[in-house]
């Protein structure tokens, strides 16, 4: 078993409990866990989610300032339900980003699985890209695209990511219901450090 492996499983457990949980610490613990995927997607040959884990880099870092400062007066950012011009506009981005690195991977790399790779990375973005907003509605995206990644990640016999994903899933399912309720309670951000 690939000890990146296990120990990515390990740290995106924690980070994505911790975004359920509203916990700004979710995002350091978030930039560990994509630096071991990173290495694991890597050896896989999974090439875009290698480089998706490098502009979840970007991303984490975002989202740790966002949920500090992006509320009002530079405080804490609370959920909210994503402006519904921007869901089309963000459904036609993932789309049209599936489609173009589908297309370059199948053309141009040993990929596996360039498609269904593409797409997975693609719409990753657009609901962490979400999550860094606090919109809601990021946790529809990633339920749908942790199934795939669940499949994916099956087929490639790459279990530990397999469950990892699977967890991902139970944890979405419940992100749902938990920023659901925090749409009328207010903002619930943890500062301090898990526990």
């Amino acid at each position: 078993m690939n000890p990146y492996e296990v120990a990515s499983v390990l740290f995106g457990v924690v980070a994505v409990y911790l975004t359920v949980r509203e916990n700004v610490w979710c995002w350091p613990l978030g930039l560990v866990n994509v630096g071991l995927s990173a290495v694991v997607f890597w050896q896989a040959k999974l090439y875009a989610d290698m480089g998706l884990q490098v502009v979840y880099v970007v991303l984490c870092a975002y989202g740790w300032y966002e949920w500090l400062h992006g509320g009002a007066d530079h405080g804490a950012l609370p959920v909210s339900r994503s402006p519904r011009p921007t869901l089309g506009l963000l459904a036609l981005l993932g789309a049209a980003g599936a489609g173009l690195l589908g297309l370059a991977l199948a053309g141009h790399t040993d990929a596996s699985l360039p498609y269904w790779d593409s797409s997975t990375t693609s719409f990753s973005l657009v609901a962490q890209f979400m999550q860094t907003r606090k919109w809601f509605e990021n946790w529809i995206v990633w339920i749908v695209v942790d199934v795939v990644y669940v499949g994916m990640y099956v087929y490639k016999s790459l279990y530990p990511m397999a469950g990892l994903y699977a967890v991902f899933l139970v944890l979405a399912v419940l992100g749902f219901r938990e920023w659901k309720e925090s749409l009328t309670a207010g903002p619930r951000i943890a500062a301090g450090p898990p526990g």
